[in-house]
């Protein structure tokens, strides 16, 4: 049974509370590339990403820690629902905001909202839920797979359309890892893998961007001037940041040569001004916060409660490191943000609301042993 501690995980709350303090001064030193040209803009950047992402993510995450969990399951599919919705009018014309050629905004006048930064929580949120619901059930293909089928054919009908294939592939890789720790059968596995690699493959043949990303992965080399050009300046700056770096505030890249200084291309401007030493120690404070993530998980004896967490720990883990082995050409380039680190007031309020879930949940030990993962 479960025994409420009334502590919070300090050593995970430390973690956390040392990236969001890194992220912020990392931030703001990106912010300077902005500084002189840009004023205008960077107030309005500031005032989202430190009132609206910060402080209203830390009163958010505070929220969450006193809510009682039984409503978290309560409502868990009318938030899933209510967030599908709010994304899929993303794409109605009128409403959306396009930029870069993708709709994936709604102006709510005061501020552009990004609402698939609250769908990929809440679809975490229910599918724990199915998975919980589902465990008391037989293992067949209607209670286990078609329904993650389902999930992930909705999301991505939704996501692909706008087109946003970054955010569709960490919900997906997110929910496959959900299924995988509640006990999925490995032909399951095997059988999402194939679907997986064709749908890749159909995407790569349809749609050209992501071509011109595998492209640019495979050769950092070709056309330097054009698509590669990105990943060209990022090198640059993870390069020219040596052992220890500029310096705060003193990378070069981020004026006029590093595209997205802000958001994807932060981490390189963090390696030019805090070097390799720099570089390496936000990757280990990643680590940590997975390791530290999933040990709660484990202590956590509701199923439900347990993979919860699973899946927000694995969803901002997996989401920052696919963005920093994307910067430094180990991987094809995405348009996922840094989490806690990059530009998006949105992304940085939910992120700080679902880690007060996980604190919450934390309150919640275990005084006896389950396995994690049953296989059949």
């Amino acid at each position: 049974m479960n025994v409420k501690t009334f502590s919070i995980d300090k050593i995970f709350l430390i973690i956390v509370g040392i990236l969001i303090g890194s992220g912020l001064l990392f931030f703001l030193s990106a912010s300077l590339s902005l500084l002189g040209s840009h004023t205008g803009e960077l107030s309005r950047i500031l005032m989202s990403q430190i009132v609206l992402g910060l402080i209203g993510g830390l009163i958010g995450g505070y929220v969450m820690i006193r809510v009682p969990l039984k409503y978290v399951k309560q409502y868990a599919l009318p938030f899933a629902i209510v967030s599908l919705l709010l994304t899929a009018l993303v794409l109605v014309p009128g409403v959306g905001v396009r930029s870069g050629g993708a709709a994936r905004w709604l102006d709510l006048g005061f501020i552009s909202f990004q609402p698939v930064e609250l769908l990929k929580y809440t679809i975490v949120i229910y599918y724990a839920a199915w998975l919980a619901y589902a465990d008391n059930k037989e293992k067949t293909i209607w209670f286990t797979l078609l329904p993650l089928l389902a999930i992930l054919g909705v999301v991505g009908g939704i996501l692909l359309a706008q087109p946003d294939t970054d955010n569709f592939m960490i919900i997906a890789i997110t929910c496959i890892i959900m299924y995988f720790v509640s006990g999925a059968q490995w032909k399951h596995i095997l059988l999402l893998i194939t679907i997986g690699l064709l749908l890749g493959g159909a995407l790569i043949m349809t749609r050209p961007y992501i071509l011109s990303r595998l492209t640019t992965f495979l050769d950092p080399t070709h056309d330097p001037l054009g698509s590669s050009y990105q990943v060209q300046q990022a090198l640059i700056a993870v390069g020219s940041g040596n052992l220890t770096g500029r310096g705060f505030g003193q990378s070069i890249q981020k004026f006029k040569y590093l595209p997205e200084p802000l958001s994807d291309s932060i981490y390189a401007v963090m390696a030019e001004e805090f070097g390799f030493v720099g570089a390496l120690g936000l990757v280990v404070l990643y680590l940590l916060f997975g390791l530290r993530g999933y040990v709660i998980a484990i202590k956590t004896h509701d199923i439900f409660h347990s993979l919860i967490v699973v899946g927000i720990i694995s969803l901002i883990l997996f989401q920052s490191l696919l963005n920093i082995a994307s910067t430094i050409a180990l991987f094809p380039l995405s348009g996922l943000p840094l989490v806690f680190v990059s530009h998006g007031g949105t992304a940085l309020f939910f992120a700080c609301v679902a880690i007060g879930l996980v604190l919450n949940i934390s309150q919640y030990q275990k005084t006896v042993t389950l396995p994690v993962r049953r296989n059949s």
